[in-house]
């Protein structure tokens, strides 16, 4: 005799999904590609998984340090001297070697254009304040 199939039944979704919010990530490609400016050589699989274990650890560090040192400061927004505080405490900025070189031995010139103030013709600076 035939048998009868039977609808398999499918659990109801009770409201929107239970997800856990994501943080925000710097994403490896860019991670990868950092690293292998500066490294110079080949670089494993397992190695790029630690650098971006580090990395992300390093950003959340320096992330709450930012923080800590602006709410110290009284105010709710991270500024240039906060950074250059943490710079500063570091080590990568010192008397010999203020903030302004570093930005301009690593960074692209259109990134230093908009860090680093510039006196143009008729008397003005660029980036404006």
């Amino acid at each position: 005799p035939l048998q009868v199939l039977q609808p398999k039944t499918v659990p109801k979704r009770l409201g929107p999904s239970q997800r856990k919010p994501r943080e925000p990530q710097v994403p490896m490609s860019l991670i990868k590609e950092i690293f292998r400016h500066f490294v110079k050589m080949p670089v494993t699989r397992d190695a790029f998984k630690i650098v971006e274990k580090c990395s992300e650890r390093y950003f959340k560090q320096l992330s709450n340090d930012l923080e800590a040192y602006s709410h110290h400061a009284g105010r709710k927004t991270v500024e240039v001297a906060d950074l250059e505080v943490l710079m500063r405490r570091q080590g990568l900025v010192t008397d010999k070697m203020p903030l302004n070189v570093l930005i301009e031995r690593y960074l692209p010139l259109e990134y230093r254009k908009l860090l680093i103030p510039i006196a143009v013709g008729g008397n003005k600076v660029i980036p404006y304040k």
